[in-house]
């Protein structure tokens, strides 16, 4: 055990945000998303959804000033009719670690493609529609260290 790691993060995944460099992106996917199709290296959080671990992850990983969105969401498919109340939730998370974040939406293929090129997919059992998040991970600045 170590002090300030949320103990909801498991070594691996920790050792995975360790290794992420500057403008790598990481995937939290629901329990649906077809991670293992998209990526060779995936984490599996099952029974565990994305709030708390969105929320967990944040107190370690800074998000990325350099680009225009530190977040995207996977939108809504054209014609379907949910609304993902989830959104909001992690839109919480997010500004309670990062008030000047900005979120943006990618259409469902062009997320599985961005999915692709990510440095890591981790499922969850989170079961919420259009649940899939990525966030883009920043530099610490010397002053943050104070």
């Amino acid at each position: 055990m170590l002090k300030k790691i949320p103990k909801l993060l498991s070594p691996e995944l920790v050792r995975v945000l360790m290794e992420m460099g500057h403008g790598d992106e990481l995937v939290l996917a629901d329990a649906n998303y077809p991670g293992h199709a998209l990526h060779s290296r995936v984490l599996r959080y099952d029974g565990i959804g994305i709030p708390r671990l969105l929320d967990a992850i944040l107190e370690l990983l800074p998000l990325d000033h350099y680009a225009a969105h530190q977040a995207a969401f996977m939108a809504v498919v054209e014609g379907d009719n949910t609304v993902p109340v989830i959104w909001s939730t992690y839109e919480d998370i997010i500004a309670k670690h990062d008030e000047a974040a900005t979120i943006e939406y990618e259409e469902r293929f062009a997320f599985y493609n961005r999915s692709r090129q990510s440095y890591a997919i981790v499922i969850t059992g989170e079961e919420a529609l259009y649940g899939n998040i990525i966030i883009k991970k920043g530099v610490i600045k010397p002053e943050d260290n104070n």
